[in-house]
């Protein structure tokens, strides 16, 4: 029964700490569920430091019932949708129970609606450019670093409300201890425009080389669906936050008459040294993690990559994607890599999706974008 179920707004540190637990309590049975680590949620959780807040506005909620948290919630209002009507929800998760799941969707869109948003659209946590998307198939392995995992019964129960698919996003997992195609080998090869080379992050300029690899990014993607360029400060931020991870081996740039228009982006699987440690680097794990770190992980994830749109029509502008993975692949493999995710994939997005393939790669998990009305939204 719904109304037996309390709707608690996340207004203390403590009721965030709970927030961020509860998935691990909810998936406690699931072997392939890995807890985040509390450090890194708090502050992506928090105003003072994530640089998201300054464009968003955002609201966490506890459903409880009978003294124990039962579900979670967020809704966002980020101001740069391009749709003023739209507003986001994420974080959802659940036990499997109808009421708990309408409960909560109806806080978000209450929310929202009050806000002037008149359709609703998720799970982003908190932005597109983060963790985005309820997973709806793949749930027989671990999720990559920067990815959601689910249980199978969210899907429906969000179904169930009335939100309906607005877009797939879809995970490839690429064997890189395969030698690239041969026809992808001549593209690279002898086939290269001249002017068309490829090298690694330098390091000695890793702000200057990061600001340089997110303009491409918000330039090759700012046609795609549901786009939200980096800001300036978000930049800053992820930089400083990915800096430990990022091997310039593993780091594409790709030049063209010596002028950035590509690159690629392959960081060691998080996920994967992490899995044991409960959420927490406490008392020993930040120990573990670094050593871990130096020997390197069976697994690695693109989660960033882009070839600027002035080449898009190009000859250039179908070799460069070839070239910065086979650049990123050398990396990966010199480091023990056997398994890389290129993710998130649009469903619609064709001709990413023929390169990836045309690599073998295998599409190996399905995240959903879902939408709806809200009520009293026009038709």
């Amino acid at each position: 029964m719904k109304n037996d179920i309390d709707i608690l707004p996340v207004r203390t540190s403590a009721e965030l700490d709970r927030f961020i637990r509860l998935p691990a309590r909810l998936h406690a049975r699931d072997p392939h569920f890995v807890p985040p680590l509390m450090m890194e949620r708090q502050e992506a959780f928090s105003p003072r430091k994530n640089p998201y807040f300054a464009h968003a506005e955002t609201q966490f909620w506890l459903a409880r019932r009978d003294g124990r948290d039962v579900g979670r919630i967020s809704a966002q209002v980020d101001r740069l949708v391009r749709d003023p009507e739209v507003g986001h929800f994420g974080m959802i998760c659940a036990e499997d129970d109808s009421a708990v799941f309408a409960a909560l969707f109806e806080a978000a869109e209450a929310w929202l609606a009050a806000r002037g948003k008149r359709r609703i659209l998720g799970p982003f946590n908190l932005s597109i450019n983060e963790e985005t998307g309820l997973l709806v198939d793949g749930f027989d392995t671990p999720p990559m670093m920067l990815m959601g995992h689910d249980a199978p019964y969210a899907g429906p129960r969000v179904e169930a409300l009335g939100y309906a698919k607005a877009k797939d996003l879809i995970a490839y997992l690429y064997d890189i201890e395969h030698e690239m195609p041969a026809a992808a080998q001549r593209m690279i090869g002898p086939r290269k425009p001249a002017a068309l080379t490829v090298r690694n992050l330098d390091t000695r300029r890793y702000r200057e080389e990061f600001d340089t690899v997110t303009a491409i990014f918000n330039d090759a993607w700012s046609q795609n669906w549901g786009f939200i360029p980096f800001t300036p400060a978000e930049i800053a931020h992820m930089a400083k936050s990915l800096k430990m991870f990022i091997d310039p081996r593993c780091v594409a740039i790709v030049e063209l008459h010596g002028k950035p228009v590509g690159f690629g982006i392959a960081l060691p699987n998080l996920n994967e040294m992490i899995a044991d440690f409960g959420g927490s680097l406490l008392p020993f794990n930040w120990a573990k993690l670094m050593l871990r770190l130096k020997r390197g992980t069976r697994t690695a994830r693109v989660p960033l990559m882009g070839i600027s749109r002035s080449i898009s029509g190009e000859f250039a502008g179908a070799v460069a994607p070839f070239l910065a993975i086979d650049t990123m692949r050398q990396g990966l493999r010199a480091k023990g890599v056997q398994k890389v995710e290129l993710s998130w994939i649009l469903e619609d997005n064709r001709p990413m999706r023929h390169i990836i393939e045309a690599l073998g790669a295998d599409p190996y998990k399905t995240y959903r974008v879902y939408e709806k009305r809200l009520v009293g939204g026009a038709a």
